[in-house]
Formats: structure tokens, sequence, C-alpha cells
């Protein structure tokens, strides 16, 4: 079971994605619609991912996704946009997004996107266990 943080700033779209990651996956959600109070929750708490809303106000998706990945290089987010275009998914990519989902998405899609992602982390953490031990034996 893993831990997610989903940040939007609409209280519709935190209800819905809660809903149907709790509902239909293994997966834990912690919900917040302040994207200020999400960055503190980084300090505070790990995740195994972060799903975040890109236009909020007061910290957009670009600036949590940058501040997730200073926290740890590691971090898997997911950027989620009713405002999406090429230009803005490209950026997220290159600033370390693990997926980016346009707004409206269907349940299929959310739930395949965090699988992917569930499954990446579980392999990265295996790689780094395995080459810690590699090390060990030199």
């Amino acid at each position: 079971m893993g831990r997610i943080l989903a940040v939007d700033d609409e209280l519709d779209m935190l209800a819905l994605l809660k809903m149907i990651i709790e509902g239909y996956s293994e997966q834990q959600v912690t919900a917040t619609n302040n994207p200020v109070e999400a960055a503190e929750l980084l300090d505070k708490e790990k995740f195994d991912l972060i799903i975040t809303d890109l236009k909020m106000p007061g910290m957009d998706g670009m600036e949590l996704l940058a501040a997730a990945r200073k926290k740890d290089e590691d971090a898997l987010v997911i950027v989620i946009t009713a405002y999406g275009s090429l230009e803005s998914a490209e950026e997220a990519m290159a600033q370390g997004a693990y997926d980016f989902i346009t707004k409206p998405f269907r349940k299929e899609q959310i739930l395949l996107a965090i699988d992917k992602a569930m499954r990446w982390r579980e392999m990265v953490r295996q790689n780094k266990e395995l080459k810690k031990r590699l090390e060990a034996e030199k």
C-alpha cells in the first residue's frame, strides 16, 4: 500500500481523486487544496507519489514539483491540468514530472498512471537496494 499526496485547489477534483484512488486501489490518499500546505506536508511526511494540479493560487504545480524533487530526487509527481498543452506537458516532464494528465480524465487513465508510477517506484527501490548490497560485498 502506497501513500499519495493529492493537491488541487478545486475541492470537487480532490474529492473525486480520493474516491477513485481509494475506491479502486490499495493506495492511501492525503488530500489538500492548498499547495503551500502540501509543501509543508512534504517536509513532515514521506509520500510514494504526488498528484498535483498545474494551475493553483499561491504556488503552482511546477513550483510544487520543484519543491518535491528538491526534498527527494526520486520523488514521483503526476501533473494534472485542465490547461493541457504540449508546451506545459514538455515543461513538466523536463522538470522531472513522472507523467502528465489532462482534465477531464477517465478513471482508468488515472488508475493506470498511478499503477505505473508505483511499479516504477518499487523498481527504483529494489535497484538501489541491490546496488547497496553489491557495494557492501566489494
